[in-house]
């Protein structure tokens, strides 16, 4: 059993009220469903009918976890989140399955890359984007007790560092920071590219690069102010994504920096996928289009070698 199926065993067993569905989604839940008996439901390939399910359950008191595809669950899905989960604010958690580049051997209509701003544009919609199986744990305990419905990118690889800030929605977690008062680069990410950008770091300090890595976790909401503060401390912001520049972190940051109106000039380097992926296995994919650690940290030292050294720090 793994951590996930335990977790969601330990609280169907503390509580009556948690119910677990999929859409013929089983591949991380292949051994709890005889334990959870009828409080799980496979309702096959029918997305919508299953989060139509869900937000009845809500309405009679039970917090339930979905499961399905992540390009399905947002997209076939959408209307039936919108309406039934959103405007009522039901307690359904939508986990969707192979994010982002996870989905790498799938073409463009398996792939799920605008996930992020379709869910986050939806009224009461969280959105968590954990970046490995510990703080996916982690964070789906916090948000089944909590009750507010989430959009969830699965993930279910094992931690490659280890995480010392509790989860705590609206709140991001400091993986990497340089020794000096102010960095020359700050790389806000989540998901699966934490640890992209984690092999990222090696190689930028080896060039006398100073760099902070900060882990979003939550997009919605967002950390705010630690947005702010690294506009602030650092001459380049990076926004790494597997995900459309449209509407993802990219878009996030230029939300708030807009909103925020900081008397200094920004500079925001975006990488981020542009279209539908090539399919391959996960090292091609990225390779590919350029999200390896070694494209990434060429790209951020280019870039730093033109809008810094030549033309100044900002401000």
């Amino acid at each position: 059993m793994n951590p996930y199926e335990e977790l969601l065993l330990r609280h169907c067993q503390n509580s009556g009220e948690l119910m677990v569905l999929t859409a013929e989604n089983r591949g991380h839940l292949r051994t709890v469903p005889p334990f959870l008996g009828d409080r799980f439901i496979d309702v096959g390939i029918a997305e919508q009918t299953m989060i139509g399910m869900a937000a009845g359950m809500a309405m009679r008191g039970r917090t339930v976890v979905t499961h399905a595809l992540a390009a399905f669950i947002t997209m076939r899905s959408y209307e039936f989140i919108r309406d039934d989960v959103g405007i009522p604010n039901a307690s359904v958690i939508m986990v969707g399955m192979v994010p982002g580049v996870l989905s790498d051997g799938n073409g463009p209509t398996h792939q799920a890359i605008e996930d992020v701003a379709i869910m986050r544009g939806i009224p009461n919609i969280g959105v968590f984007c954990p970046c490995d199986i510990d703080e996916f744990v982690e964070g789906m305990d916090y948000l089944i007790t909590d009750g507010r419905p989430y959009y969830v990118r699965y993930i279910g690889m094992p931690a490659s560092f280890v995480h010392t800030e509790p989860f705590i929605p609206g709140v991001a977690e400091v993986l990497h920071t340089s020794d000096a008062a102010e960095s020359d680069v700050t790389i806000l990410t989540y998901g699966y590219m934490c640890r992209i950008a984690h092999a990222v770091i090696p190689l930028l300090e080896a060039k006398d690069i100073r760099v902070r890595l900060v882990n979003m976790r939550t997009l919605k909401p967002v950390d705010e102010r630690r947005i702010i503060e690294e506009l602030q401390q650092s001459q380049v912001v990076v926004t790494l994504e597997d995900h459309l520049s449209t509407g993802g972190l990219f878009s996030i940051v230029a939300e708030v920096l807009l909103r925020n109106h900081p008397e200094h000039h920004a500079r925001v380097l975006p990488i981020a996928l542009s279209s539908w992926f090539k399919p391959g296995r996960l090292q091609e994919v990225l390779a590919h289009e350029g999200l390896d650690p070694i494209a990434i940290a060429a790209r951020i030292e280019t870039y730093i070698t033109t809008h810094v050294q030549e033309h100044g720090a900002h401000e």
